[in-house]
């Protein structure tokens, strides 16, 4: 491989692992959700979260940089049923959060598996289709697709889901960190209090998606 391919591929592998960590750290309704999972539920819940929204970040990154219209062109079509389902689904997750109650230590009642907490981020954050058309914009500005090669493409996908992962790994760390320090004022009125500004927050995020669905 010529140096310079190389160096080029270097530096679209590393603009995607800019771009994908950068559009994690964004605050949004997966940025509080995984927050607050980790908080209720420990690092690993939040962890497993992020890794949803990882990969759901890397199958969109992966859409627009291999320009797959078949694919783009069915989720852009069925865009507003696709984002109405989403928002919807966010004002049932936020009024569950603000509904529900604090057992006396501090946990949840009812704990959400592995699984479910990583297919519902997935679901949720794939529920945006035109976010592909942002992916496209920013890689064809950034000179991300600029290059025809199948390969350099397959890094600038893997430097975005890597960034996006790289972000949930510290929010999940971090948060949980936080949890441990507040293990000795753990109780009711203080998980109440996440409960309340959390599920608030979400519902606003999905007010804003329903509202820009519907307009």
């Amino acid at each position: 491989m010529p140096r310079t391919t190389h160096r080029l591929r270097v530096i679209l592998f590393l603009k995607g692992l800019l771009f994908g960590f950068l559009l994690a750290a964004t605050v949004g309704p997966m940025w509080v959700l995984c927050f607050r999972r980790t908080l209720a539920q420990g690092a690993l819940a939040g962890f497993v979260s992020g890794m949803g929204i990882a990969v759901a970040d890397g199958l969109y990154g992966a859409v627009a940089a291999f320009g797959l219209t078949a694919i783009s062109g069915f989720l852009l079509r069925y865009s507003f049923w696709i984002g109405l389902a989403g928002g919807a689904f966010l004002v049932y997750l936020g009024v569950k959060i603000l509904m529900s109650n604090p057992t006396m230590n501090g946990k949840e009642e009812q704990k959400v598996s592995h699984p479910k907490a990583f297919l519902s981020t997935l679901g949720l954050t794939l529920a945006n289709p035109p976010t592909i058309l942002a992916f496209a914009a920013i890689f064809a500005g950034l000179g991300l697709a600029s290059n025809a090669d199948y390969g350099a493409a397959s890094l600038v996908v893997l430097g975005v889901f890597l960034g996006s992962a790289s972000w949930w790994v510290l929010l999940a760390a971090g948060a949980g960190w936080l949890r441990g320090k507040l293990v000795p004022m753990r109780g009711p009125p203080l998980f109440r209090t996440i409960n309340v500004v959390s599920g608030l927050t979400i519902l606003g995020f999905a007010l804003w998606q329903l509202a820009a669905v519907l307009r």
